[in-house]
């Protein structure tokens, strides 16, 4: 495989369609493991699938997926499933059509191709998202990687390759919204708010650092281009530039309105918290006195009686 595109396409992919795919494996996965005798360990399966969403000029952007009904001995697909699908998804999301295909692997294998090739014509040009169902705490990207294959001379033979290509993440409200509740899920081991608190900050902590590490990368590419050391590439300053454009937005009037607005509700709210706190302790201390003197005045009473009858003194 070649190490990166040429073709110059954008890519934007959905939280949807990881969670799609990595669904699918994990069903998969499970119904394997209780089908098995508990002999040998079997190999991790394989699952498919298409990805459909929308192309606008040079941007491909990957909405959802769906499952695919693949033979994997005959390299066949199940085509009446695949329009019956697609004619379902165009009656909901008439824009959306098959971009390609997915699969769970560490890497694209040879076999692969026979899939790529099989969806050719319904996209001329598919491309192939693969997911690494395997963990790695070590891991800090995302275990996923699209291909797209491009005609490559190999020993004088033109042959069809795999080549990676770069994406982003691109969510709207109702996927950010299903990401952090899936996120704040309580675990099942029965993990205390400590610890979920714990891992949220965590979390934080390294989306900082990472963000800190970017732009000192950034700030040292910069400072390298002004003082000549490497070339100076307009494409990539037209980047930051509008990178650098969206600054200013945050200290627009709204905002520090906005913000101000919500930092007196803020305050309000822990000042009432205050004199709650403050009013229930001047109750609690205005029962301690009530009832010290429901039980100690009917005690003194009984003691003023005790020595006027029966002449008891006091040591």
């Amino acid at each position: 495989m070649a190490s990166s595109s040429s073709s110059g396409l954008t890519f934007k992919l959905h939280p949807l369609v990881i969670v799609n795919i990595s669904d699918h494996y994990t069903r998969v996965k499970s119904q394997a493991n209780g089908c098995s005798d508990g002999g040998s360990a079997s190999p991790p399966p394989r699952v498919y699938g298409c990805v459909i969403g929308v192309q606008r000029g040079r941007t491909v952007e990957i909405f959802n997926s769906f499952e695919l009904l693949y033979d994997p001995v005959t390299h066949s697909l199940d085509r009446p499933f695949i329009e019956k699908k697609q004619e379902l998804y165009k009656k909901v999301f008439p824009h959306f059509y098959i971009l390609g295909w997915y699969s769970t692997g560490s890497d694209a294998e040879e076999s692969d191709m026979h899939i790529h090739k099989a969806l050719m014509d319904i996209n001329e040009s598919p491309v192939y998202v693969l997911l690494n169902p395997s963990i790695n705490p070590a891991q800090k990207d995302l275990p996923v990687t699209i291909y797209e294959s491009e005609l490559h001379v190999i020993d004088g033979i033109p042959q069809l390759i795999f080549v990676c290509s770069s994406y982003t993440i691109e969510t709207v409200e109702a996927e950010r919204i299903s990401v952090d509740h899936v996120a704040h899920l309580k675990p099942s081991d029965g993990g205390s708010a400590a610890t979920q608190l714990a891992a949220h900050l965590t979390g934080i902590h390294s989306a900082i650092k990472m963000l800190n590490s970017r732009i000192r990368v950034l700030h040292h590419y910069l400072v390298a281009m002004q003082k000549g050391e490497i070339p100076c590439e307009n494409s990539l300053l037209r980047q930051v530039s509008s990178l650098l454009r969206r600054l200013p937005a945050i200290e627009s009037e709204k905002f520090q309105d906005d913000f101000l607005m919500e930092y007196n509700d803020t305050l309000l709210i822990a000042y009432l918290a205050m004199f709650t706190n403050c009013s229930r302790y001047d109750i609690w201390v205005f029962f301690c006195v009530i009832q010290t003197c429901l039980v100690f005045v009917p005690f003194k009473r009984f003691c003023f009686f005790c020595i006027n009858k029966f002449g008891m003194t006091t040591s």
